[in-house]
């Protein structure tokens, strides 16, 4: 019943008409007819997103990919007869059967020790859910998450999508087939073999100087290739004078300062640990080896007495300050057992404490012992049979909160609660082994981070805004960048929701620069090719606090969805278009030559051979690349004469056929089911895109984000 009403509350998401969230005029989006509301987006993204460390613009974007390929995926189910009943979605969400179930739920739903799914994980799961009036009782008693529902049935959504997916993909790999004449065909092209000598000519055999291209160099070159620019979106490019902020002297020498302040106190401070988390600095629980240290602290922290202070120093970007908490030997590795209870969100982490803090007690007062309550108790079924025996291990084996307690803290059969990402463990040590008895240190640490003051960053700003107040246009920003000592930036072709720039970076400003660059930043008119931005665009790298670059930035270039003019790309084509003048030079120069030794000392390079290539397969393996047309001619051409010049992709050729042996007879059958094989392993990854290329779209995301 309960799963039922999950099933229910999916239908809602997908209804076009329906927003689960509320009704709202605002369209984020419209994928073949059905609308996307700016307020379940919204909704959406912050129940999947809130509080991650996640990019922002990433998870937006991996939001709407979504959103497209399952109204993609369920369209293209509907009209060929695909579903997903109840009971499938169930077994896909629960198993019995682990082999069928989700490859999302196995990702998310996996022992760590094991790599497997976690069937009692999942079995408490499908209790959960599907017991009439749990979801609700847990929420209300705080064991679940408030939206624990809405979260549930978008991993639902999630599923039956990736199951009409598979469905789709599997339908159309069973359905492509190579007929006999391409069978033989292929079978033909790969038994044909040819050895050739040959003498290579590498294109910067001529200066790109000596070379004079005409505009109709440039046009001739994009006719014939035209159909590479094609592009299903408007991009555009802005160019743009990058203001770095660095930190000055005064800045260094203030943060200096700063840090040999706090010496004399760090030195004597009774509460390490409150000191240096008042003083937001750190201080780890382990003990670190001299040759893991840092170079320029390691000989000094060694030779230090414990309470000692060193400082400041520069390490990273950071002035710092060391202190010795302790000093021991720490053992070369130990044997533990642990009772592990699992938790994933703070009630199940508290219900988890509880328990280990009972169990504790039971072990301390002799009631139990370890190895029974393991075996009764402890949720990691790869050990607990053994009495949560974990054997003998080295340092760094565990994870850090584990690793520590057992290596720097626990005392031989003594038990230590530890909360990891895994969930809360009770952990015994019952053996240690000492074999190098080297020392080790604990430190503590005061940290600065060396960055811009705020006058720094006024003083910069302030040379970006007279920049920019004295450059309306791309011309005069240009001119001024030169006679100030600066230069422009140009940035790779840009779309309407990219969130990154170049060496602008990712993030708010790159956004902000690219949303005027599309027309759509509010209070600013929409601009033309050639115009400066009426305002200079901050950044601040994810978790600084201060601003570490600003930039003048105006639209450079316009190219409008499909084929555009030649003029657009005439700069991302220059290369090609002097490879191909290069070529016709080299061909000039080089016929009538037919001494591939001569040739191969004019131009100081030399006569190698190439065996066993194959029309299929045109690579040369001396080369190391692919060259069809090269090797094409090598077929061609009459054993031991010698070809005119080829112009190939590394430069131009001249071959002498060596050797073309009789092909093995043609086997129809082996070739066939290669290329059937070959062809359905690139369905799944091709059927999405293929479906996108095909799909009306409406993507008005750049409006709001």
């Amino acid at each position: 019943a309960a799963a039922l009403a999950l099933f229910i509350l999916m239908l809602m998401f997908d209804n076009p008409n329906q927003s689960f969230f509320g009704g709202s005029r605002t369209t984020v989006g419209d994928i073949e007819g059905e609308k996307i509301e700016y307020q379940e987006f919204n909704q959406i993204y912050d129940m999947l997103y809130s509080g991650a460390q996640a990019d922002t613009y990433a998870g937006r974007n991996y939001l709407w990919n979504y959103f497209v390929d399952r109204t993609l995926v369920n369209k293209e189910a509907e009209a060929v007869g695909l579903g997903v009943s109840k009971p499938e979605l169930l077994a896909l969400e629960f198993g019995p059967d682990p082999n069928r179930i989700s490859p999302l739920i196995k990702s998310r739903y996996q022992n760590p020790n094991t790599r497997q799914v976690d069937m009692e994980q999942l079995n408490q799961m499908k209790d959960i859910v599907t017991t009439p009036g749990k979801i609700d009782q847990m929420i209300q008693d705080r064991q679940l998450v408030a939206d624990f529902k809405y979260r549930w049935a978008h991993q639902e959504r999630e599923i039956v999508k990736e199951a009409l997916q598979t469905k789709l993909s599997n339908m159309i790999a069973k359905g492509l087939y190579t007929p006999t004449w391409m069978a033989e065909m292929l079978s033909e092209e790969q038994n044909k073999k040819v050895d050739f000598a040959y003498v290579q000519v590498p294109y910067d055999e001529i200066d790109n100087s000596d070379v004079a291209l005409e505009e109709a160099d440039y046009q001739n070159y994009f006719e014939e290739n035209k159909q590479k620019f094609w592009q299903p979106e408007e991009t555009r490019k802005v160019e743009y004078v990058e203001f770095v902020v660095k930190p000055s002297a005064a800045d260094s020498a203030n943060i200096r300062k700063e840090v040999a302040d706090l010496i004399p106190a760090f030195r004597n401070a009774e509460n390490d640990s409150l000191f240096v988390e008042t003083n937001l600095g750190t201080m780890d629980n382990a003990y670190f080896k001299k040759n893991v240290l840092p170079a320029t602290i390691a000989d000094t922290v060694f030779n230090m007495p414990v309470g000692e202070v060193y400082g400041p120093y520069v390490d990273g970007g950071f002035y710092k300050a060391v202190k010795v908490i302790d000093r021991k030997i720490i053992p070369d590795s130990v044997s533990a057992r642990h009772i592990l209870r699992r938790a994933d969100d703070l009630p199940s982490l508290q219900a988890a404490q509880k328990t280990i803090d009972s169990l504790k007690t039971l072990i301390e007062t002799g009631v139990s012992t370890f190895e029974e309550l393991a075996k009764v108790h402890s949720e990691d079924a790869s050990n607990a049979g053994k009495g949560g025996d974990l054997g003998t291990f080295g340092p760094g084996t565990m994870v850090k909160e584990f690793n520590d307690v057992c290596f720097f803290k626990a005392e031989t059969g003594k038990v230590y609660p530890v909360v990891t990402q895994f969930g809360v463990h009770l952990i015994q040590v019952y053996d240690k082994k000492f074999v190098n008895n080297e020392p080790s240190v604990q430190l503590a640490f005061i940290n600065r981070e060396i960055v811009p003051g705020q006058a720094t960053q006024d003083e910069i700003k302030e040379m970006a805004l007279e920049l920019q107040e004295e450059c309306p246009t791309l011309d005069q920003l240009r001119t001024q960048a030169t006679a100030k000592g600066l230069t422009t930036e140009v940035s790779a072709w840009l779309r309407a929701n990219d969130y990154a720039i170049g060496t602008l970076g990712s993030g708010q400003g790159a956004r902000d620069v690219i949303k005027w660059a599309f027309g759509n930043s509010q209070n600013m008119a929409p601009p033309e090719v050639g115009d400066v931005a009426p305002r200079i665009f901050s950044f601040q790298e994810r978790g600084k606090y201060y601003v570490s670059k600003y930039a003048v930035a105006g639209l450079h270039s316009i190219r409008p969805e499909g084929i555009p003019p030649y003029q657009i790309v005439k700069e991302e084509i220059e290369a090609e278009v002097l490879k191909v003048k290069k070529a016709e030079l080299l061909k000039s120069r080089l016929a009538g030559m037919t001494d591939l030794r001569a040739i191969a000392d004019k131009y100081a390079s030399k006569v190698d051979t190439a065996r066993n290539v194959s029309f299929s397969n045109p690579v040369i393996p001396t080369i190391g690349t692919q060259e069809p047309e090269v090797v094409a001619e090598a077929f061609k051409v009459e054993l031991n004469q010698v070809s005119a010049p080829i112009a190939g992709s590394t430069g131009v050729f001249v071959v002498i056929p060596l050797n073309k042996p009789v092909p093995a007879p043609a086997n129809a059958d082996f070739a066939r089911q290669m290329a059937q094989i070959n062809d359905r392993a690139q369905v799944t990854s091709k059927l999405l895109p293929s479906l996108r290329k095909n799909a009306d779209i409406e993507d008005n995301r750049a409006r709001f984000y």
